[in-house]
């Protein structure tokens, strides 16, 4: 394939993804079920080029990023506090999957025996965090499920693909590892991928105290996943897991590390890269099902699709059947050993973790590095159903689940539970407070000061203090503060105006313009974020 081509198919993706996004946008559907559709249909188009979705472009160039930026968003204090139920999730659930799918999978699906049923288990293991915590967020999951989902799929991949490695061996060797082999191998994979990402971490801390320059750190902030991945799996610990670790800590520190101007460029680089990368992901996952379809004409299309079907519903079944005593579990743990007073989740809330157990780009990526050959020379037994039941696991979780949760969750009475966000209207006003009172010292410490100048100041934030609470007392205040910004707004209107006609009268030039602009930008952003002015 020449440059040209590569040229032309890379322009053609990125369009898709452009397309799907808008359309996913316009029908109200989370972008990665719009994306794997679309990528699936677009595979039959005749004439569309072959794209194989190569395993080492998963684990080595696409997944650090996403790991990375879903660790960065991830809030340490509720990751802490829901920890021990991620843990009954990524470990436990992970292993009653890859035991439950031997045990089963044989019976249901033919050619399988126990030791390729492993093999499939843990491929299908994991669950993608993208896909989870896009469509939970979207209909207004309480932020505790959403948190839970989120930990769960940050921590999975690394206790999957050791199972994965574990049931390999039993079938390229014919060897069974040592359960002291398993837990030393495990007891590394953890410790040194999170040792080794908290170094990568401080390194970068150390290094971006004394930059502050936009174009600098963001580079640095694309380069950090892959230092933590690329160092733990040079070690053989959890490149997984050392991103995760050190994306927890930076984010832990980025009001150190970043200038606002800084933060604000990074944020919208990442935001776009993510979802480029994601929808790059999810589009090629769709692509995939024509050649896998073409490695397996020796069976018909309707067993195919009764058995993809039916071990979706396994899959299913099974973390339904884990969440509830796991859950019940979890809290107990929690309540004896950290001695908290939290209530028990309700069953509803449950069922809901059950259900949004989505597989995505990991489950496919583990499927394809299959090897191809045994010890002995021989083909590697039912590669290509597997990769083809994992495809239809991807599939079904996430269309079909993805699909199925939103009138879920409200006929389950959870959408939009969590209500207003009262720790953020609290955090607002404690803000505003603190600087009301800051001003009100700093009027008393500089007499030599105008008193209209801290005047003007204090009566701005007491306005936006009042706003914060309408309808109690404040009404006045508040009229007040939805008329200034609305002024705010036309007056930035005029100002923005205004400069592109001095631009195209030739007064000034493109770079004094985009200067303009920049600041305009900045300020009008108040006024539509959260943190208005």
């Amino acid at each position: 394939m020449d440059i040209r081509t590569i040229e032309l198919i890379f322009l053609l993706l990125l369009l898709f993804i452009v397309a799907f996004g808008l359309f996913a946008r316009r029908i109200g559907t989370p972008y990665p079920i719009v994306m794997i559709i679309g990528g699936l249909l677009l595979g039959f188009v005749p004439g569309i080029p072959r794209i194989t979705l190569e395993p080492d472009l998963i684990f080595l160039v696409v997944l650090p990023p996403l790991v990375y930026a879903s660790a960065w968003t991830t809030s340490w204090r509720d990751f802490r506090f829901n920890l021990v139920s991620i843990l009954f999730l990524a470990f436990g659930l992970v292993g009653f999957t890859v035991l439950g799918v031997g045990l089963l999978a044989p019976r249901l699906l033919g050619g399988f025996d126990w030791r390729l049923a492993l093999v499939l288990g843990a491929v299908v293991a994991p669950t993608d965090s993208i896909a989870a915590s896009s469509i939970a967020r979207r209909i207004g999951l309480p932020s505790r499920i959403v948190d839970v989902l989120e930990g769960e799929s940050l921590i999975n991949d690394a206790t999957g693909l050791l199972a994965l490695q574990f049931a390999i061996a039993i079938v390229v060797s014919g060897t069974v590892p040592t359960v002291s082999q398993g837990l030393l191998t495990l007891l590394w994979l953890v410790a040194g991928g999170v040792g080794l990402g908290l170094l990568v971490a401080w390194l970068v801390y150390l290094l971006e105290t004394h930059i502050d320059d936009g174009p600098v750190e963001i580079a640095i902030s694309i380069l950090t996943p892959y230092a933590a991945y690329l160092l733990a799996d040079r070690l053989h610990a959890s490149g997984v897991l050392a991103v995760v670790a050190c994306g927890l800590f930076l984010t832990r520190k980025s009001d150190h590390m970043f200038s606002p101007s800084v933060r604000i460029q990074i944020w919208s680089f990442w935001q776009s890269f993510i979802f480029v990368l994601n929808g790059l992901v999810f589009v090629l996952i769709g692509l995939q099902l024509p050649f896998i379809l073409a490695s397996i004409r020796e069976y018909s299309a309707r067993s195919l699709l009764i058995d993809g079907v039916v071990f979706s519903l396994l899959l299913i079944v099974l973390r339904i059947v884990w969440v509830y005593p796991g859950s019940w579990l979890a809290n107990f743990v929690r309540c004896r050993v950290h001695h908290t007073r939290e209530k028990a989740p309700h069953p509803n809330e449950v069922f809901v973790i059950g259900w949004t157990g989505m597989r995505g780009v990991v489950s496919l990526a583990a499927a394809l590095s299959l090897p191809t050959l045994l010890e002995n020379g021989s083909p590697f037994p039912q590669r290509d159903l597997i990769v083809f039941f994992t495809f239809c696991v991807i599939f079904v979780t996430l269309v079909l689940q993805g699909i199925t949760l939103t009138p879920l969750v409200r006929q389950l009475g959870l959408a939009n539970a969590a209500g207003p966000d009262c720790e953020e209207q609290e955090a607002r006003r404690i803000v505003l407070n603190a600087a009301l009172e800051h001003l009100e010292t700093l009027k008393e410490e500089r007499p030599h000061i105008d008193d209209e100048i801290f005047d003007d100041l204090i009566g701005h934030y007491q306005h936006r203090l009042a706003s914060l609470q309408p309808g109690q007392g404040n009404d006045e205040h508040f009229t007040h503060h939805l008329s200034f910004q609305e002024i705010s707004r036309e007056t930035a209107r005029i100002e923005r105006e205004t400069a592109v006609r001095l631009r195209n009268e030739g007064r000034i030039n493109d770079q004094v313009l985009r200067r303009l602009e920049r600041e305009l930008d900045l300020n009008e952003s108040r006024y539509s974020d959260g943190f208005e002015d």
